[in-house]
């Protein structure tokens, strides 16, 4: 349990990499109708 442990939210942090345990947040895709249309809001 630590930096050096790899499946611990910290330990995914000091080695720079992501899962369970640290997720990434989600970018929101613009739907088909937004790139057509992008001056129109719903």
């Amino acid at each position: 349990m630590g930096k050096g442990d790899k499946k611990s939210k910290r330990g995914k942090i000091v080695n720079g990499t992501w899962g369970a345990r640290r997720k990434r947040k989600i970018k929101k895709r613009p739907t088909i109708e937004e790139k057509i249309n992008p001056g129109k809001k719903k």
